[in-house]
């Protein structure tokens, strides 16, 4: 046995019943187109943005201001940064939904960031409704 089957867990490599083939599973991941993988974690931080900004069906429960501007401003960032990379198609979406939560964001708060300070909006520039 090498150095390096020696140091695998247990099972790792597809080794033993039932154990997963961590190869096949990295060549399936590279097969991934990029623009999937940045619309799959954008569409993932809008649900946990909503989420937080209490627009789930328990609403208030999960409410979390702090939390949601983390995310909303990450999205802005992601979605910023990308939108050559995935083109206008992909893009369009994800900027409707980052400036739904923008304005949900401005709404749910107490007390409103000034135009342009909100989260996110040092990349989209200030939202209005």
């Amino acid at each position: 046995m090498s150095d390096t089957e020696s140091n695998r867990p247990a099972g790792a490599g597809g080794q033993g019943p039932g154990a997963p083939d961590f190869d096949s599973l990295t060549r399936d991941i590279a097969d991934v187109p990029a623009v999937e993988v940045i619309t799959t974690v954008a569409v993932h931080l809008m649900s946990s943005a909503a989420v937080n900004l209490g627009l789930s069906e328990d609403g208030e429960q999960h409410r979390d201001l702090d939390e949601a501007r983390k995310l909303i401003h990450s999205l802005a960032g992601l979605v910023t940064a990308s939108a050559t990379e995935i083109g206008t198609y992909h893009a369009a979406p994800l900027r409707d939904g980052l400036k739904s939560l923008q304005l949900a964001f401005r709404e749910a708060s107490a007390v409103p960031d000034e135009p342009g300070q909100g989260p996110g909006e040092k990349f989209t520039g200030p939202v209005f409704s």
